[in-house]
């Protein structure tokens, strides 16, 4: 009888394992209540609802324990008292010398470097001048305030700090037409036409918001027509996962293939989006052939789906394929953000294991140490994972408007605020972008995976600190032994470059680090020929001595350009030669080619 390929046959669904029977016994009042738990996390649950997945208790505790300690530090108060005598005192005279001049008289306070709020000459014209330096002495005195006050947990510290200038940047007079010189010139100008555009485009949004459709413009942007073109086919299908293997468009081919594993957090064609920026375009052009994991969305269903059945039927089943596909050729894994975290898992456990089917490992924008993961970790603490969890308990995953929620608040002034003054004040539509086009086609994250993430990874620091199990067994980096490449972004709000140079330290290997100018996003969307992009570059041979960040990043020079080139010759100096292309698929071993790229879990919505 002829046997059913393996890639086309179904999948079980992941199921949690049996419990671990306890080996000592507890009095029957302290084990868990079978009514009191889900009626716990029903209650939670319903509260999510109402603030957006922020735990309520969150903001009153860090608060709580800044206010009361402010309150115990005298000394701190005296110090707050005479910094708001030093501002208003030089503020008056600010306001003096302007008034004696009749204009402006330079500047008693300058904006922080990355504020671009108040750029605009019509911001040194009086009086908006004296009202946006008011408002930025006050910012930086309540930063004062926040910050210093002996004895506040670390965590609570940066909440408040962080809550507080969230708070304060509401009531920016750049957020306030009467007050934004350049708004209020503009309705001027235009005798209010400005406004009726912007209603239009609110009335718009609100609609497109209400029946789940995705923002004005991304029409013009289709999966598999316009993004995500390049010529492949899907070779494995199962239940978590679409292997994508690329058309080769060279005579020869690098030895050994690529396998991308991107992050469950995004659809995968961020790295294949138009053909102008797909950085799978850009490999398969240089001779490698290329290998891409596309992550199904999961629902309901899903929800006891694991973060090790990421590492298994994810990583794992498409190394099988990638390795029965090219066979005795070694392979060069590549992990994008929580991609990345969970490739290094997969290494790691390679190779306690003796698996050295890995050729070398690169990491673009990936932590595996989350002890300084940023401003991210303001929404990561007991209480914050608790109340996440009993919200995705009840609807088995963390919505994809729950996760933008939070990625938005961390750049409140560029992804909020300034959208709001251009899109409903200004009345001006800014012009979608195939990168924006993809942003707005988001995933969800399986209840059990993303409490294990959390937890493990976040929460724990399970990883970095030998602790993280894989088969029931302790994990860790120091066993790799392959050639690393890391990439950190300078403006990343996700995995903060500093996060992210910590596998120089986590690991005893050859690492190349390259920190790139740009964001999370845009920083790895990097192709050659785009404007205004440069990086840094230095290899760390394992017996060199650890240098810490800000050391390399002063040692370190800057390299006009696009760092992918520099990855491309990195991975050809870690590869045996040029072959023959390998074939797309291989029935014989059980993985045919199912259908074309982009394949079908990309379309689930």
């Amino acid at each position: 009888m002829a046997q059913t390929p393996a890639s086309i046959l179904p999948m079980p669904r992941p199921t949690r394992p049996p419990a671990v029977p306890l080996v000592m016994s507890r009095p029957a009042a302290d084990l868990p209540d079978p009514v009191a738990l889900p009626l716990d996390r029903m209650v939670n649950a319903a509260m999510a609802r109402l603030t957006a997945g922020v735990s309520p208790l969150a903001l009153p505790s860090a608060y709580l324990d800044w206010g009361m300690h402010l309150a115990m530090a005298p000394g701190k108060q005296l110090e707050l008292l005479r910094k708001a005598h030093r501002k208003m005192t030089r503020f008056g005279l600010y306001a003096a010398h302007c008034a004696a001049q009749g204009g402006h008289d330079g500047a008693c306070i300058a904006p922080l470097e990355q504020d671009r709020r108040f750029s605009d000459p019509a911001w040194q014209s009086p009086p908006f001048n004296l009202i946006y330096q008011s408002f930025l002495l006050t910012q930086q005195w309540w930063h004062n305030a926040t910050t210093g006050v002996r004895g506040v947990a670390p965590h609570h510290q940066a909440v408040v700090e962080f809550t507080t200038r969230q708070i304060l940047d509401i009531f920016s007079p750049s957020n306030n037409l009467l007050l934004n010189p350049v708004a209020l010139q503009q309705t001027i100008n235009e005798h209010g036409m400005n406004l009726v555009r912007g209603l239009g485009n609110f009335i718009e949004d609100a609609q497109r918001s209400l029946l789940g459709r995705p923002p004005a413009g991304s029409e013009d942007f289709r999966v598999g027509e316009t993004l995500a073109v390049t010529p492949g086919k899907v070779v494995l299908r199962n239940s978590l996962i679409e292997l994508i293997q690329y058309a080769p468009t060279t005579d020869k081919v690098q030895a050994e293939p690529i396998l991308i594993v991107p992050a469950w957090i995004m659809k995968y064609y961020i790295l294949d989006l138009s053909a102008q920026n797909s950085l799978v375009k850009y490999l398969v052009d240089r001779g490698h052939t290329v290998f891409m994991i596309s992550w199904k969305n999961p629902d309901y269903g899903d929800r006891d789906v694991g973060f090790d059945d990421y590492r298994r039927l994810g990583v794992m089943a498409a190394l099988d394929a990638v390795s029965a596909i090219c066979p005795q050729q070694k392979i060069h894994a590549t992990g994008y953000c929580l991609g990345g975290t969970l490739l290094s898992v997969t290494a790691a456990a390679m190779a306690r294991d003796g698996d050295d089917r890995l050729a070398s490992m690169t990491m673009l924008a990936a932590q595996t140490d989350f002890s300084e993961a940023g401003e991210l970790t303001l929404f990561i603490d007991e209480n914050q994972v608790t109340f996440l969890e009993d919200m995705m308990w009840e609807q088995g995953f963390l919505d994809t408007k729950q996760m933008a929620g939070a990625f938005q608040i961390l750049r409140s002034n560029d992804l909020i605020w300034s959208r709001i003054m251009k899109d409903y004040i200004a009345g001006e539509r800014p012009p979608m972008n195939d990168l924006m086009a993809w942003n707005a086609d988001q995933t969800r994250m399986p209840y059990r995976m993303h409490s294990e993430y959390l937890r493990r990874l976040f929460l724990d620091n399970d990883l970095a600190e030998g602790r993280f199990r894989v088969d029931g067994r302790p994990i860790a980096l120091t066993d790799l032994r392959l050639p690393v490449f890391a990439v950190g972004t300078e403006h990343d709000h996700v995995a903060p470059w500093h996060s992210v140079f910590k596998i120089m330290r986590l690991t005893d290997t050859n690492v190349t680090f390259v920190l790139t100018s740009g964001g999370h996003n845009a920083g790895i969307v990097s192709e050659p020929g785009h404007p205004h992009r440069q990086y840094r570059l230095a290899h760390h041979d394992e017996h060199d001595a650890y240098i810490d960040p800000d050391r390399w990043l002063a040692e370190t020079p800057t390299q006009t350009g696009s760092w992918w080139p520099a990855w491309a010759d990195w991975l050809a100096a870690h590869s045996d030669g040029m072959v023959p292309p390998p074939p797309l698929g291989n029935a014989a071993a059980g993985y045919p080619a199912l259908s074309a790229a982009p394949g079908e879990y990309v379309f689930v919505a």
